[in-house]
């Protein structure tokens, strides 16, 4: 560890080591990446794809809280991963590339420059590989699934949606993994592990919390203080431009915690504001998801590449740009929330996970008190949306996952539906039940999102600099403006290859 540095790169996770590696390949440029947590080549957990479950809730996971909500489910952990690659460390490495309509949407919102023209050519430059779930790791039981769906649903089968244009079908999915050895395409793994030991002016920083981004009296970012494991504290410095990349949760955080957000917020915690920026931890946005639950007639065959590998997408109102509801098919049952009303889920049991899309509902970020170990405030603001499209979306999804269990071949490894049970049928109690126990799908995003200048709640101007701050930009999903249509660890990895290009621009 040296003290000054050209980038300061702060999280080592799915955006984060992108840029740090990217930016590294200039020799010239020296680069100090900053995690939180360990290295991930000693963690077996994390590098294979089938095992992630084995990392949620443990030592690697922050495993934070949601408020108690007005309308969702009060009761959500949020896994967020301390470890080299972050949640790309963690998670089932579902690999979509987004559709066109995304990136439009992206700049309809503010973000010139942002448009599929632009950000589609960077599916093909990331380096994670990505393959169809291999036919050897394809389940006899999801195979039935998708067979089922397309006669219920009169969608087509898919054999791989990243070479076509995202539209309604059941299949397989394309999973970021090494089918031959299970090892993840986590973003440590494809940009950092063959270069990390090899670049000199690259420094891995590891098991130092970052606690405060240091803005000089000009309002230029210069440093960042560290904290160590021990409690010993340090400062680097940074000549260029410090990067944040924390996550959706904890960018935000150590923002507010550094003085940069809305000023009311921070002067009622008693922080010094630095930067007055309103849309700071505001706009959260997550693909709230639904449950389905039966008994299944039979045990499921154990063949899988990560227990997720299969999904159905389906359009709810004919006028979408792409498909409302995406399900998925998971060989393992999920249901905790279900059991917290007393439901009892047999073995063996099978279930299916409608989530909405497009999300309309927007939720918060921020904090309880100036102290840095306080565990922040997430309110997800699931169903609060005032045309109620959310729930009226999952609750057609809920109702198509129903009709595909009633259909051939699926049904004949439908026993009954232990959840939400064949009792409830009425829309009303459907719906209540749902948001209940709705669940997150780990994909906080957008609660620091870019935008135009005239929008007073961008907290990031199009080329992810922060307002008001000079020297200071960020790079992971808090900077989306809106959503991914589909789970966006790759999307993540396509902005980290576009922020690398615009900061190397802007380096003297």
């Amino acid at each position: 560890m040296n003290d000054v540095y050209d980038v300061i790169v702060v999280g080592g996770g799915t955006g984060g080591a992108v840029v740090a590696a990217r930016l590294s390949e200039d020799p010239a440029c020296r680069v100090a990446l900053v995690e939180w947590g360990p290295d991930d080549r000693n963690e077996p957990r994390a590098l294979a794809v089938k095992r992630w479950f084995e990392m949620l809730e443990g030592e690697y996971d922050l495993d934070y809280r949601s408020v108690a909500q007005e309308r969702g489910n009060s009761d959500i952990r949020q896994a967020r991963a301390r470890i080299l690659g972050g949640c790309s460390s963690h998670n089932t490495m579902i690999a979509w590339r987004p559709p066109p309509s995304d990136f439009a949407d992206w700049v309809d919102r503010g973000a010139e420059g942002w448009g599929p023209e632009t950000m589609l050519p960077y599916y093909d430059r990331v380096l994670a590989p990505i393959h169809p779930v291999a036919p050897e790791h394809r389940n006899p039981y999801l195979a039935d699934v998708i067979l089922a769906a397309a006669a219920a649903l009169d969608i087509p089968t898919r054999e791989q949606w990243n070479s076509d244009a995202l539209s309604e079908g059941a299949g397989f999915l394309e999973i970021g993994y090494d089918p031959e050895t299970g090892v993840r395409s986590s973003s440590s793994v494809a940009y950092l592990h063959p270069v990390m030991d090899e670049r000199e002016n690259l420094d891995m920083v590891l098991g130092h919390r970052v606690m405060r981004v240091v803005v000089d009296d000009t309002g230029r970012a210069t440093g960042v203080e560290l904290r160590a494991a021990d409690g010993s504290t340090r400062t680097l410095s940074a000549r260029q431009e410090i990067v944040v990349c924390c996550g959706a949760i904890d960018t935000p955080r150590l923002l507010l915690l550094s003085g940069i957000g809305p000023a009311e917020h921070l002067s009622e915690l008693g922080i010094e504001v630095v930067a007055d920026v309103p849309g700071v931890g505001e706009n959260l946005t997550d693909h709230p998801e639904g449950l389905v639950v039966w008994e299944a007639t039979r045990p499921i065959p154990a063949v899988s590449a990560t227990d997720w590998d299969m999904a159905i997408l389906m359009c709810v109102d004919t006028d979408s740009p792409v498909p409302d509801v995406l399900a998925h098919v998971p060989l393992m049952t999920y249901a905790v929330h279900a059991e917290t009303r007393g439901v009892v889920i047999p073995e063996p049991s099978i279930s299916m996970t409608p989530n909405v899309t497009r999300p309309h509902s927007r939720g918060r970020v921020s904090l309880s008190s100036a102290d840095p170990d306080a565990p922040p405030l997430l309110d997800y603001g699931y169903f609060t949306d005032p045309d109620g499209y959310d729930e009226r979306v999952l609750l057609a999804g809920m109702k198509m996952a129903r009709r595909v269990a009633a259909a051939e071949p699926m049904a004949g490894w439908v026993n009954r539906e232990v959840f939400p049970g064949p009792e409830v049928q009425a829309d009303d109690e459907l719906a209540e039940v749902m948001r209940a126990t709705n669940h997150t799908v780990y994909h906080v995003s957008c609660t620091c999102r870019m935008g135009a200048d005239s929008d007073p709640l961008a907290v990031l101007d199009p080329q992810l600099r922060v307002r008001g701050v000079r020297g200071l930009s960020v790079a992971d999903a808090s900077a989306f403006p809106s959503l991914t249509t589909v789970n966006p660890v790759i999307a993540v990895m396509m902005l980290g290859e576009r922020a690398a290009e615009l900061i190397r621009a802007r380096l003297s």
